[in-house]
């Protein structure tokens, strides 16, 4: 055995081993004692850093430990590899988008691999194959076929910056583009949304299913769908004077406070709304509102939400309160958003605080229709809007009812008399899947003059991205000036047609990736049926809490539309969800801790630490580096003392190597045993049920690497040598034998060495977990712990069957606890078995 741990040697040598021999090829015809560990594929955007790697060593821990457990264990990877940056560098450099793509995987498939990061490569899917993106656009058609895919003129979020269309959910809080960090504009185009929204309450009940999931993951979700109860409000559009009919003589609203009604004193759409043009058209106002409506387009939701200026148009029109027959007038405003309820809100400014600013600014009427039952309220000294519940007052005839029980009753009265009734709204809104860019799955719909919109025939999928295009950031799809992609013939009538010209959102490719993993090479159908029952839902899914919403609500969505499909037979696709926190580090421009990015300067490049300290010296850092699912700082220093200890257990097993060898036949009996070698037997258990209770609950790997360094301390004070007495030797042979065992999920090129070294056959991964023996965790004795008055005042060793009388009475009678209660009166004495005695006094 080497004298210096040769990390560069092994690890190559590790690594090549398992390549070879498979270890992590899965066959999935059996499922007996199944375990889908999955982490989240990556963009390949090119490198990876140690932030990203987080996810995947962490994947990589939890399927080495899975295996030595006797889990039959499938950790696929793959490659979420259409989108918008290889597009943006073809538009730079002229590289074309597949070439830089391809050139990416290969650098971070071997980055993986250097990390010691294993998978089932033959199962390896990148969603920018035509062998992939046929199935996705074979899933698109399903979902048109069932009505739950739809064209249909919008307002969408516009990305100035790279040109092109962002779901509701790809617009950050601040209103600028979630990859870009553009300033988000409104635009009204022609788009294909996904009807998410029919999947809204199932999507919401379902969550009760997903115990092994965050509940922070839970509520985010929960409050994305944004479930309420209340009321629509049909007004009716007043006719206009010059006899000009309208399209839609019907403006319906949503509130959930219907009690208000008759205190309306206006209406007020979004900017965005539709058909504005037409109800103003030929109006003197038409002219100031459609200029008004453009420069709303260029605020933020955040902008037009926030507290601060409301602004607002008259439209010339006015409206119908069915509740009171009152004509109101219609302004546009631009703190309505059309994404919430129908995009028109009944204003109440003596009840609703943006109304109410909206009234004052604009000389609006105020009316009161909840009165306070404690103080009177009078709009001669309201200096706001009075929100609180109350009774209903000038609300012919709920007037007298408190608020919240006319509610229902008011909701009957619009049902009875046809102009509206109770509802139950949702936040969520259609999934908008349209993208203006090249570098995604094709769309695959055809426009025929004489047949209208048709969809592609099965048998002519895939419909292939084209090689021979231009790009150019023109807000318009490159693919819509390349004529041999573009001109088709129709394949209902024979005659000319054109194809859709935009690509489907990236997230479509992503939302049922895992499903493919089961049968990649399988050019006969999306997924095997029987597979993906058998093998899903995912036993374990691993990736970042920014996919909360976006990445985790979409899967879920196109899981409950397969199940309806008779793809599948299991409505959720994760059992277990778990999100790891991100790596931060200080900023060499500026000191702040951030996320790694390159513009931060503060990026941390795998490939010279795994040069300087090896791959298991990163794997453990990282893994010990704080709990897994929170933030953790990045600091150069801790890479050190983690090679430091992984030298040191080297050093160990190298000093001791014929000792080690030498005392294979023996075997640990802990009658036999001493005091020293006794205690070090029962640290060692103890070891192992902390570090898999660890494993097995919330990966708390930093804390189970904290148990193998204690153990390692343990046994360094026993100090065996050769001349030690046989139980000695025994106990130190497994304690070195199982500690290997423990430390391989975490630094497992190391871990394979020296089970090789110890006398045992590779791979280490073969070998079953280390499991407790209950007569070592035997105590004649036990610490336990002395407070007074909760404050820890020293600690005693006891019998480990003393009762609780006789706890309380050493307890009392040990000196350091009488210097704290002499002279006080001892009130209650609290004895916990085996871990304290609290002596309350006064």
């Amino acid at each position: 055995m080497k004298e210096f741990y040769p990390f560069e040697e092994i690890e190559s040598k590790w690594q090549g081993y398992w390549d070879d021999q498979g270890l992590f090829a899965t066959d999935v015809k059996s499922a007996d004692n199944k375990y889908y560990c999955l982490m989240m594929f990556p963009y390949p955007s090119g490198t990876l850093h140690v932030g990203h790697g987080r996810n995947y060593i962490i994947g990589d821990a939890v399927a080495r430990y899975k295996k030595m457990r006797g889990f039959r264990v499938l950790t696929p990877m793959g490659w979420d590899a259409f989108g918008l940056p290889a597009e943006n560098a073809a538009i730079k450099t002229g590289t074309p988008p597949a070439e830089s793509t391809f050139n990416n995987i290969a650098i971070m498939k071997s980055q993986l691999r250097a990390w010691g990061c294993c998978y089932d490569w033959d199962r390896e899917i990148a969603s920018c194959t035509p062998e992939y993106y046929k199935w996705t656009q074979w899933l698109f058609l399903k979902l048109y076929e069932r009505g739950l895919a739809y064209k249909k003129e919008a307002a969408v979020n516009w990305d100035p910056v790279d040109q092109t269309v962002l779901a509701n959910e790809q617009v950050m809080p601040d209103g600028t583009a979630e990859r870009s960090g553009a300033k988000v504009e409104k635009k009204m185009l022609s788009q294909w949304f996904f009807k998410i929204t029919d999947y809204a309450q199932r999507l919401l009940d379902d969550l009760d299913q997903l115990d092994g999931w965050p509940e922070r993951v839970r509520s985010m979700q929960e409050n994305w769908i944004g479930r309420s109860e209340g009321t629509r409000v049909e007004f009716t559009l007043v006719p206009r004077t010059d006899g000009q009919p309208d399209a839609d003589s019907v403006i319906p609203c949503f509130t959930t406070r219907v009690d208000t009604i008759y205190g309306c004193t206006y209406m007020v759409l979004a900017p965005e709304y539709p058909g504005i043009a037409d109800l103003v058209k030929g109006l003197p106002q038409e002219a100031s509102v459609l200029e008004f409506v453009k420069e709303a387009g260029h605020l933020s939701a955040i902008e037009r939400t926030t507290d601060g200026d409301k602004n607002g148009i008259f439209t010339g029109r006015y409206v119908t309160n069915p509740y009171n027959q009152e004509q109101i007038p219609l302004w546009i405003g631009d703190y309505v958003l059309v994404e919430y309820g129908t995009g028109a809100v009944m204003a109440v400014p003596a009840h609703d605080t943006r109304d109410w600013t909206f009234a004052r600014k604009y000389d609006l009427p105020i009316r009161i229709s909840i009165q306070d039952p404690e103080q009177s309220l009078d709009l001669a000294t309201m200096d706001d809007a009075y929100t609180e519940d109350g009774i209903v007052v000038d609300s012919p005839p709920f007037s007298g009812m408190p608020n919240r029980e006319a509610i229902p009753q008011m909701g009957r009265h619009a049902q009875e008399h046809g102009f509206g009734g109770p509802v139950i709204q949702y936040r969520l809104r259609d999934w908008l899947i349209s993208r203006q860019r090249y570098w995604g799955a094709p769309i695959p719909m055809i426009y025929c003059e004489k047949c209208g919109m048709v969809p592609v025939p099965e048998s002519d999928l895939p419909v292939l991205l084209p090689e021979d295009v231009e790009f150019k950031p023109s807000g318009e799809s490159p693919l819509k000036s390349c004529a041999s992609f573009m001109n088709v013939t129709c394949p209902k009538c024979g005659g000319p047609a054109h194809r859709e010209s935009d690509t489907m959102d990236t997230f479509v490719d992503s939302s049922w990736y895992f499903f493919r993993y089961l049968s990649a090479s399988d050019d006969t159908q999306a997924v095997d049926t029987d597979l993906c029952n058998q093998w899903l839902p995912v036993d374990q899914y691993i990736g970042g809490i920014e996919h909360a919403i976006l990445h985790l609500m979409y899967a879920r969505f196109f899981t409950k539309a397969m199940y309806d499909l008779g793809l599948i037979n299991f409505t959720e696709p994760f059992a277990n969800l778990f999100t790891q926190g991100m790596i931060t580090k200080r900023s060499e421009k500026d000191g702040q801790l951030y996320k790694m990015s390159k513009s931060k300067g503060n990026v941390v490049s795998p490939e010279e630490l795994i040069k300087s300290y090896g791959a298991d010296t990163v794997r453990l850092y990282t893994l010990f580096i704080g709990p897994p699912e929170k933030e953790a700082e990045w600091n150069d220093a801790g890479v050190e003392g983690a090679y430091r200890f992984l030298r040191r257990l080297w050093r160990r097993i190298e000093q001791t190597h014929s000792l080690l060898l030498g005392s294979k036949e023996l075997k640990p009996v802990v009658d036999e045993m001493e005091t020293p070698e006794r205690n070090l037997y029962r640290k060692l258990h103890e070891s192992i049920q902390r570090i898999t209770r660890d494993l097995d609950g919330d990966f708390h790997f930093n804390t189970a690497i904290a148990q193998i360094m204690e153990l390692m301390n343990a046994v360094d004070d026993l100090g065996v040598t050769e001349s030690s007495s046989p139980q000695a030797r025994a106990v130190y042979r497994e304690t070195m034998e199982t500690l290997v065992l423990l430390i391989s999920p975490f630094a497992p090129h190391i871990a394979e060495e020296l089970w090789q070294e110890l006398g045992h056959a590779p791979s280490i991964l073969n070998a079953p977990w280390p499991t407790v023996n209950e007569a070592a965790l035997h105590r004649d004795e036990i610490e336990m712990v002395l407070q007074v008055n909760g404050k820890v005042r020293g600690r005693i060793l006891v019998g480990a069957t003393t009762d609780a009388v006789g706890l309380e009475q050493e307890a009392l009678a040990n000196k350091q606890v009488q210097k704290w209660i002499e002279g006080k009166t001892v009130r209650k004495v609290i004895v916990v078995p085996g871990r304290l005695v609290n002596i309350a006094v006064s």
